[in-house]
């Protein structure tokens, strides 16, 4: 169980800004989240999930779900996790996934914390990845940045051996502050040779917002860090 010293139990790293759902995402939600869907409320055996056992990627805020849905189409061999608050952000992604008729992608529209903490089996993880995370760029906000050191312990618990853990960032200071929080968990390893940041690995698509801001100068960070 992680501490409240670590990780507050009442502080969310989020907020639901819900928006207006279009037609296309209304009918998506409607009739293909019993397909997608799953039920944060239940346990669920993942491998009859998708009816498989296979390498398993959770990602966390996956937003429209443009990038999680490119990943899978790249990588059928691997099953995906994601997690998202944001209902137009999930009848987006069912959208697309029943445009390319993915089968190896479900989807939590709930807490990912929660969901990490109580729906997803210790050392089953083969990946976890955090793009372009809320940075909470006010100073009196960072609290409420996910990357936290209770956030940490809760990723080597479910990570197995040699699991990663990628977060991707265009705020440096917030880059920063999770290449120090990640750099003190003992038991996970920098994946970058100088251990900083990594080039982007092909298999993290770049996104619409991130090409936009490479073309005005904006960096991006990328960290990958591996389970001892």
């Amino acid at each position: 169980m992680l501490s409240e010293v670590n990780f507050p139990r009442k502080i969310q790293s989020f907020i639901r800004r819900q928006g207006r759902l279009t037609a296309g995402q209304q009918h998506a939600l409607d009739n293909l989240w019993a397909v997608y869907g799953l039920d944060p409320n239940i346990d669920v055996d993942f491998s009859e999930v998708f009816g498989r056992n296979a390498p398993l990627c959770v990602e966390i805020g996956f937003g429209n779900g443009e990038s999680l849905a490119k990943m899978a189409a790249a990588n059928p061999d691997i099953d995906y996790i994601g997690i998202e608050v944001h209902r137009p952000g999930v009848g987006h992604l069912l959208m697309l996934l029943a445009e390319k008729n993915l089968t190896n992608v479900r989807i939590y529209c709930h807490d990912a914390i929660e969901i990490l903490e109580k729906r997803v089996p210790d050392d089953s993880l083969s990946g976890v990845h955090l793009f372009f995370p809320d940075p909470w760029p006010k100073k009196k906000h960072h609290k409420r940045r996910i990357v936290q050191p209770g956030f940490t312990e809760l990723l080597c618990r479910k990570l197995k051996a040699e699991g990663y853990f990628h977060a991707a960032s265009d705020w440096q200071h917030y880059a920063e502050q999770m290449l120090t929080v990640l750099s003190e968990q003992k038991r996970l390893e920098n994946a970058s040779p100088s251990a900083d940041y990594c080039p982007r690995p092909d298999y993290r698509p770049l996104t619409k917002f991130e090409q936009r801001g490479i073309k005005l100068g904006h960096g991006v960070w990328d960290l990958i860090f591996r389970k001892l």
